[in-house]
């Protein structure tokens, strides 16, 4: 098998790094920090934005999973370096390069969101997520690189603990008996990206050159809104029937005074007061990845929570 190396180890940095790991690849991440080695994954403390320190952990490396996040607030300035220092890996070392996107430079659109839509994102964060992929694409379509993006709606499952996401608002709150507060409209459909599924696209697309070359959208299972996935969350952890809440616009006003995340989310607000709904067609259509089912989601999310309170106490 070959080297990969992941940039970033967030829950997606970490869930690919051992997907390919289990998959017999040899891993190498980069992190600022670095963390103890694990089986079949090493760890190398670097800034991933210093492009001559990252080609050079890069050299051998058959594809380069780029899954590194600046702290939300900081998008507007690191991610662009830390896109061209992905590229420059890429094209100094010949590895496939795989980022890891979003969906927010799309901005606002009516209807399923799908990959032939235009990048026409009016926040500066959705402008700067299009405008790394845009410098990304060019670079390949000019023999640069060869590169590959996967687009994720926000993260659910084992390891995602971030309040702003489903798993990290819902679960904790229905494991403790206490009522969801729901950003937007709590029965809007939205799209939620299955973890696990994030890191299987991402490995598989690294090896499908009919792949590269453009976005895709990760497999995702049809749209719930917030009260449907407490719902069926609080049935799978017996919690009884969950009571959901919607967060008050003027309460969101009051925290962003004080938090930077909770001004950052204004921006994509939007994304919660409307159905917000992924199609991902095009992938399944070309590709082995399937959404995990959502019963096993539910049930493989709700071990892992109740593991981590286990392990580390009760979350907060």
């Amino acid at each position: 098998m070959s080297l990969q190396v992941v940039m970033g180890y967030g829950p997606a940095g970490a869930a690919t790094a051992r997907l390919l790991a289990e998959q017999g690849h040899s891993v190498r991440v980069v992190t600022r920090s670095g963390r103890d080695p694990e089986p079949g994954i090493e760890h190398i403390a670097l800034d991933a934005a210093d492009r001559e320190r990252l080609t050079a952990a890069a050299r051998g490396a058959a594809a380069i999973h780029h899954c590194a996040a600046p702290p939300y607030h900081q998008w507007v300035h690191a991610w662009p370096h830390l896109v061209s220092s992905a590229c420059a890996a890429a094209e100094e070392t010949g590895a496939v390069l795989v980022m890891l996107g979003n969906l927010y430079g799309y901005g606002p659109v009516d209807g399923p969101l799908t990959e032939a839509l235009p990048l026409a994102a009016s926040g500066p964060k959705g402008r700067v997520r299009a405008a790394g992929w845009e410098q990304v694409r060019s670079l390949h379509e000019q023999g640069r690189i060869r590169a590959v993006e996967v687009r994720a709606s926000d993260f659910f499952g084992p390891g995602v603990t971030d309040g702003g996401h489903l798993a990290g608002r819902v679960v904790p709150a229905l494991l403790r008996g206490r009522p969801v507060s729901a950003l937007g409209d709590p029965d809007a459909p939205h799209s939620w990206t299955y973890l696990p599924d994030v890191a299987a696209a991402m490995a598989e697309v690294a090896v499908e050159e009919r792949a590269w070359g453009r976005p895709w959208h990760v497999p995702t299972r049809p749209a719930r809104s917030v009260r449907e996935m407490a719902d069926l969350l609080a049935a799978g952890a017996g919690t009884g029937p969950a009571t959901v809440r919607r967060i008050p616009p003027a309460a969101l006003g009051l925290a962003g005074l004080f938090s930077p995340l909770m001004r950052e989310l204004k921006e994509i607000r939007y994304q919660f007061d409307r159905p917000f709904v992924v199609d991902s067609s095009a992938y399944e259509a070309a590709f082995a990845v399937r959404a995990t089912p959502v019963d096993e989601q539910v049930k493989a999310t709700l071990d892992w929570w109740r593991d981590r309170r286990a392990t580390v106490g009760r979350p907060r």
